[in-house]
């Protein structure tokens, strides 16, 4: 197989009327879409089996997993990974279609749930968190590389694609099998500054064709496909269809399926973003030194105003948390909202939660983007 690689912008109206599939390696996705891995119980079995049987592909989200399971004695990493195999499990008897999980590279226990992942068969692992890609790997990379699993990394900009794909193909003689490029308008922990995240100037739009341009030449020197998926702030079809023309092979909307019945979240945390109005869509400081888009709320008020909460830590879970000066756990605040009690947490969110008016099952959504996307392929009527 010859590889062309895709590095020039075409024409919206070029494109065929219909979704493509998109292809990574061998492996076809019917529509070239991921449904983003929403961490502490919001995209697990429900939500992403649901993506997965309208042809994209689920991801399961896995920080925090091991919370939402009872434990049985098992140290917390153990845990995590027996509730990400019971999730991928539960999936796959919900679905035949394609199943992944997106592993935060700043959780302590990254390399047991990729472990986890490689042994429960997930057809795709996202690694987020770029500057920890280039650490010194935990994990089998022989094992990974003659693995059926994809693996994808997540990035913001093409410089931490070409630093990235440099190490790997100089390290390990291979590289990822696709990229999604995050921009700033995503929700949850997000690779920009404050600055830069409300910044007009920094755009996704930007940063996508040159990532193209990059990774073409890795797609000449191994022969493959390596898929560009544009992340953040995707919420129509006709977004879909601007960033194909942009280059992209396919688009991650996570926001996007909050407001679902299948998503995993409690029906507060949805409401949260049906309630959502523009501004109160913020980017917070994490107290893991990391800034985060969320729907802002009275838990997050009292935080901002000094509130501390008690001082404990059952255990680190990310290698950035210094757990005794932080005002608050991230992870238990998360949980708290997962689960409807948004007084003692909040909700992480996409610059476009606002927009989200009701709730729809997952079918509906697609079948919206779908034709959005038609819609914006047409060519002008004479």
């Amino acid at each position: 197989m010859t590889v062309t690689a895709n590095v020039n912008s075409i024409n919206l109206h070029d494109l065929r009327m219909d979704l493509p599939p998109l292809f990574i390696g061998d492996l076809e996705v019917p529509l070239p879409l991921f449904q983003g891995g929403m961490s502490v119980g919001v995209s697990l079995a429900g939500l992403s089996s649901a993506v997965a049987n309208e042809g994209g592909l689920g991801i399961i989200g896995t920080a925090g997993i091991g919370l939402l399971y009872p434990r049985m004695g098992e140290e917390y990493a153990d845990a995590n990974a027996i509730a990400l195999k019971a999730e991928i499990a539960k999936a796959r008897t919900m679905t035949d279609g394609l199943i992944g999980t997106n592993i935060l590279m700043a959780l302590t226990d990254y390399d047991s749930l990729i472990n986890a992942s490689l042994d429960a068969g997930a057809d795709v692992i996202l690694l987020g968190a770029g500057k920890f890609l280039m650490a010194p790997p935990t994990v089998d990379m022989e094992r990974i590389r003659t693995s059926k699993t994809k693996i994808i990394v997540i990035v913001s900009s093409a410089k931490s694609v070409e630093v990235m794909f440099k190490f790997w193909n100089e390290r390990y003689n291979f590289v990822p099998d696709a990229v999604v490029v995050e921009g700033p308008m995503a929700g949850g922990h997000i690779g920009f500054t404050r600055e830069d995240a409300a910044d007009p100037n920094v755009r996704l739009e930007s940063i996508i064709p040159e990532v193209v341009k990059i990774i073409a030449n890795y797609e000449r020197q191994y022969n493959q496909r390596i898929p560009v998926i544009a992340a953040g702030g995707v919420y129509t079809g006709a977004d879909i269809a601007r960033y194909l023309a942009l280059g992209a092979r396919g688009v991650q909307m996570g926001t996007r399926f909050v407001a679902t019945h299948e998503c995993d979240a409690s029906i507060e945390f949805k409401q949260a973003h049906l309630n959502a109005k523009k501004e109160d869509v913020v980017v917070i400081k994490s107290p893991v030194g990391l800034p985060g888009r969320a729907i802002s709320n009275e838990y997050l008020d009292d935080v901002k105003n000094g509130l501390k909460t008690p001082k404990s830590c059952a255990w680190k879970c990310l290698r950035t948390c210094e757990w005794e000066t932080t005002p608050y756990c991230i992870a238990l605040a998360l949980l708290s909202a997962q689960r409807g009690n948004l007084d003692k947490g909040f909700a992480f969110a996409g610059s476009n939660a606002w927009r989200s008016e009701k709730l729809v099952h997952v079918s509906e959504l697609i079948q919206e983007l779908k034709d959005g996307f038609s819609e914006a392929v047409l060519p002008p009527q004479e």
